[in-house]
């Protein structure tokens, strides 16, 4: 694979463009953890436009978005796949009884109707559409015009699992499985971020090479929306369900 030239011009462009995108996320990751209830429902999907428009100006093709029309039905497949994949996966969890305390998330004790709304309305459009728009659609649109594929993937998942401090303050208190493991305190609740941040850039590879094999960025949202929208789903239903 050829290497990539960058001309100094170039890079400034690049790096002006990536200091924009990711000053903007960390706005909106600030804001909805602090601000309103439910503020990414409002202004992750008006973000998500904004960065559309700002790649756009930029010069990036639907094709570098991932939202060509051309890989539509190719994205559609993995898709299909990705979501059958995470469901079967997320069965075998919670039939072995060694694996079932992952789901047990205090934060998911909801009632069915406030479960599916959630999985199906607030996860889509408050959360996967701009992470989605944003990660593996603008970011590594621009990474990999100006630097190719590889450095577009890094770049992406080191600030895809950076994305998810503020979402994971919580996590040892609110997961029971990962409390177990990094325990309930101060060291605990550090060791827990810093596991969340590493999982969840080793998965943003993942949806890296998701969105690369496709094509599409539908592929990588539906892989997305299925461990986020499926896994709260089992968690609300364990809630309210007793194993002999």
């Amino acid at each position: 694979m050829p290497s990539v030239v960058v001309k100094p011009q170039s890079r400034r462009r690049l790096f002006l463009l990536l200091g924009a995108v990711v000053m903007i996320l960390a706005a909106v990751n600030v804001a909805d953890k602090y601000g309103p209830h439910h503020t990414g429902l409002v202004v992750g999907p008006l973000v998500a436009i904004g960065l559309v428009l700002l790649a756009r100006r930029s010069g990036l093709s639907w094709h570098d978005l991932g939202l060509s029309r051309r890989t539509f039905v190719p994205g559609l497949k993995y898709a299909i796949g990705a979501i059958l994949a995470v469901a079967v996966v997320y069965a075998i969890g919670v039939a072995l009884p060694w694996t079932r305390p992952a789901f047990h998330d205090v934060r998911y004790h909801l009632h069915p109707g406030a479960a599916l709304l959630t999985a199906f309305i607030i996860v889509p459009l408050g959360t996967v559409l701009l992470e989605e728009i944003a990660f593996r659609g603008v970011l590594l649109g621009l990474v990999n015009r100006h630097r190719g594929a590889v450095w577009a993937s890094i770049t992406s998942s080191v600030l895809f699992g950076l994305w998810h401090i503020l979402p994971s303050l919580r996590l040892n208190s609110a997961n029971a499985a990962v409390g177990s493991v990094f325990g309930s305190g101060a060291t605990g609740r550090i060791l827990a971020v810093l596991g969340a941040v590493a999982f969840t850039a080793l998965a943003g590879v993942l949806l890296c090479e998701l969105r690369r094999r496709s094509g599409s960025l539908l592929a990588a949202a539906a892989l997305h929306w299925a461990t986020n929208g499926l896994g709260l789903l089992v968690a609300a239903a364990l809630a309210t369900t007793s194993f002999a």
